[in-house]
């Protein structure tokens, strides 16, 4: 729910359970490539795009803060060079016909807004672009002022320039982490199915739609729906977005992208609720909700917003000793212990000091009976992977000998505990038999 006024700047202690203004939400709204254009000729749906743009504008009279995500540059440049098809084999011609899209793609955008006199902007992002702390803050405050202004912000990803390593690969995805960019109160994902369904619903049509998820642990369908031809996403991407929202406090819906005003309807509907504190009980689309317990800021940030490089192999008592002090102060990271080399048993890949690392330890599972590695959590590291494989092991004192005097970037730890985040789900927890 959204609650008195929030800062207008982005710092290290945001909290994600404060929205900017009672009444007033921020709603991120994404689009796929397939609502865009046709996945044959590549022709822009003008119609599905004009009434996206007639609901956006309708959020905005109602007070809210809209972003859209958009998909389509791809799409756009393949009609404008006449491509009969994507290429399959060559990155660089990819990125080249999303150049010539982006453009034309936003001038659509642009012409139909300036309808409304309503301006936009464009940002494009990409996971490399939130390497730096100090980028990722100014990513929220650049949005922050943008929505401050009026001005409806457009993303997408850098197709142009982004590599593998720095891609979120689906803006489905990119959506997710905008939602936590933004500290936004809704995220809609537009499809071409009107909801997540017990089954695929182009298969078996005894399919049912499922409504409300409070916990994307326990959902057990199928989510083998498709994507188009032209995109990337499917429902499985979806997901994934769902849970990086749901982690920074935000409501995702899943909905059929044929119908943009019914957002209009489910923000109302939101709006009643908010002020008669009923149950939701919705009729259009999926609707997953918000955590219980939020990471805060920065952890969402490691978790979500970095891709990690490495990983370091944590001894399980450590890992327990973790999890037991985070369940018993969820809301601090202050009451965390930091992890030392005495706890460390390898490494694996190469990473250099504070880079993102995936923390991961092996524990028997009790229903099959054999030793597995799982993930744990993310870090940052405060060391190189190969430093860290000289100091396993070893008490902190003897950093210093075996490293030798390097000055200040001697750390008696190799995670700092405000830079540990841990997930904390079902799983996890039965397996150090914590729930």
């Amino acid at each position: 729910m959204a609650t008195e006024n929030a800062p207008n700047k982005v710092d290290e202690n945001i909290n994600r359970s404060t929205k900017y203004k009672k009444g007033t939400y921020t709603i991120i709204i994404k689009i796929g490539t397939s609502s865009i254009c046709d996945e044959h000729n590549y022709f822009p749906k003008l119609a599905n795009l004009s009434m996206l743009v007639e609901s956006i504008i309708e959020l905005k009279k109602l007070g809210h803060r809209p972003v859209l995500v958009s998909s389509g540059a791809v799409g756009t440049g393949l009609r404008r060079l006449n491509f009969k098809q994507k290429p399959t084999k060559s990155r660089a011609k990819v990125q080249a016909i999303a150049a010539v899209g982006q453009g034309r793609l936003m001038s659509k955008y642009d012409t139909l807004f300036s309808n409304f006199n309503q301006p936009i902007a464009q940002v494009l992002l990409s996971r490399s672009d939130l390497t730096e702390r100090f980028q990722y803050i100014n990513a929220c405050n650049t949005f922050n002022e943008l929505l401050n202004m009026g001005v409806i912000p457009i993303v997408n990803e850098n197709d142009t320039i982004c590599n593998e390593h720095s891609r979120y690969g689906d803006n489905d995805t990119l959506s997710g982490i905008t939602a936590g960019i933004t500290n936004a109160d809704f995220l809609f994902l537009l499809t071409d199915v009107d909801a997540l369904y017990t089954d695929n619903p182009r298969i078996n049509p005894e399919a049912k739609p499922i409504r409300v998820v409070k916990d994307l642990e326990e959902l057990h369908v199928s989510i083998s729906t498709p994507g188009s031809a032209i995109g990337t996403g499917g429902m499985s991407t979806k997901l994934v977005a769902a849970d990086i929202a749901s982690n920074a406090g935000c409501t995702t819906v899943i909905m059929n992208g044929k119908y943009p005003n019914n957002i209009v309807d489910i923000i109302k509907e939101a709006s009643e609720r908010e002020s008669t504190n009923k149950e939701i009980n919705p009729k259009i689309g999926t609707h997953f909700l918000p955590n219980d317990v939020l990471l805060n800021d920065r952890e969402w940030w490691i978790r979500f917003g970095l891709a990690p490089l490495g990983q370091i192999q944590i001894k399980p008592e450590c890992i327990k000793h973790l999890i037991e002090q985070k369940l018993k102060h969820r809301e601090s990271s202050e009451k965390l212990d930091s992890i030392y080399p005495i706890d460390v048993e390898d490494t694996q890949d190469y990473f250099f000091p504070n880079q993102c690392i995936s923390l991961t330890t092996i524990i028997k599972n009790n229903d099959t009976g054999k030793d597995e590695i799982v993930e744990v959590g993310r870090a940052l590291s405060n060391y190189t992977s190969s430093e860290i494989q000289l100091i396993k092991g070893h008490d902190s004192c003897d950093i210093i000998k075996i490293l030798g005097e390097t000055g200040p970037k001697i750390r008696k730890s190799i995670v700092s505990k405000e830079n540990i985040a841990l997930s904390l789900n079902k799983r996890l927890l039965q397996l150090f038999d914590l729930f």
